[in-house]
């Protein structure tokens, strides 16, 4: 159990013991969780100091019971064994260095890099706790803030065509008729369309199946903001992908502002000013 990911339970049941017992003896006994060096604070933070690496990354993410915890990983372990460095419950930027002010200073002023998020507390954090290291910010955090702005678009139009089609319903009843929805050429209504195109607008168009490249010209050719939308969404995207230096991505993201500002898309200018803000971050992921 130490070295290959198997429960108790089946471990059990494989050598017809009981899985209940085996872990309690496991987690008493054999485990030394009894006397494991971080058992008095577990449940607020974990520490492991030897797994400081060059390369790190801080992110939240939810675990029980909706909590957010702040995990920071080490990145050149890639997953496996050794790859966390710090777990500490919440995402308070105060409580995060207290714990990661542990790592010796030696190790931390060793760290080049740190890929996170925009969030504020995360980029203090960072700044107090490794002064020397590059912060970027990762194409997948600047990526999702465009693929909200292709939703809100979306959204907005779904809320017009319930809008619409419950004044159609209601006009109906008031002449006492029977009122029949609109079904386009896939079959579906055009709420439908709107609820169903969600996941299309989040993948590259090359991806797109049969199906959902039907949808998407039934969509755009009645929604043809939401095409604009979601083409600088892809273009974004372009962007990580093609450019190879911090130079070549600097000139592509001018541009890209530029048809932000020609779409006069609310939500998109709002995605051009945290990019703005945030741009030396965003293009240090450019220098690897």
């Amino acid at each position: 159990m130490d070295n290959h990911p198997i429960s108790c339970y089946h471990l059990g049941q494989y050598f017809q013991v009981d899985g209940k017992q085996l872990q309690e003896q496991y987690k008493e006994h054999i485990s030394e969780y009894g006397s494991w060096d971080q058992k008095s604070h577990a449940d607020q933070w974990m520490l492991f100091s030897k797994n400081v690496s060059t390369r790190l990354s801080i992110d939240e993410t939810a675990l029980s019971n909706g909590e957010l915890y702040t995990i920071v990983t080490n990145k050149d372990a890639r997953g496996k064994k050794g790859a966390i460095l710090a777990m500490i419950k919440g995402t308070v930027a105060e409580d995060i260095i207290a714990v990661l002010k542990k790592i010796p200073e030696r190790s931390r002023k060793r760290v080049q890099e740190v890929t996170m998020d925009m969030a504020a507390n995360m980029q203090l954090a960072i700044k107090r706790c490794f002064a020397n290291a590059h912060r970027v910010i990762d194409r997948f955090h600047v990526q999702k803030l465009a693929c909200d702005a292709v939703q809100e678009v979306r959204i907005k139009y779904r809320w017009e065509a319930l809008d619409q089609e419950n004044a159609a319903i209601a006009l109906a009843k008031k002449e006492k008729r029977h009122y029949e929805a609109e079904i386009l050429a896939n079959g579906d209504t055009l709420k439908q369309l709107l609820a169903r195109s969600r996941y299309l607008l989040f993948k590259h168009h090359s991806k797109w199946t049969q199906i959902q490249k039907h949808r998407a010209e039934l969509l755009f050719e009645r929604y043809p903001v939401l095409e604009k939308a979601y083409n600088i969404s892809v273009n974004l995207g372009e962007i990580f992908k093609r450019c190879k230096s911090k130079e070549q991505a600097f000139k592509h993201l001018a541009i890209w502002h530029n048809q932000v500002d020609a779409c006069e898309i609310d939500a998109f200018k709002t995605v051009a000013r945290s990019i703005q803000s945030h741009y030396l971050s965003i293009l240090n992921f450019f220098i690897n």
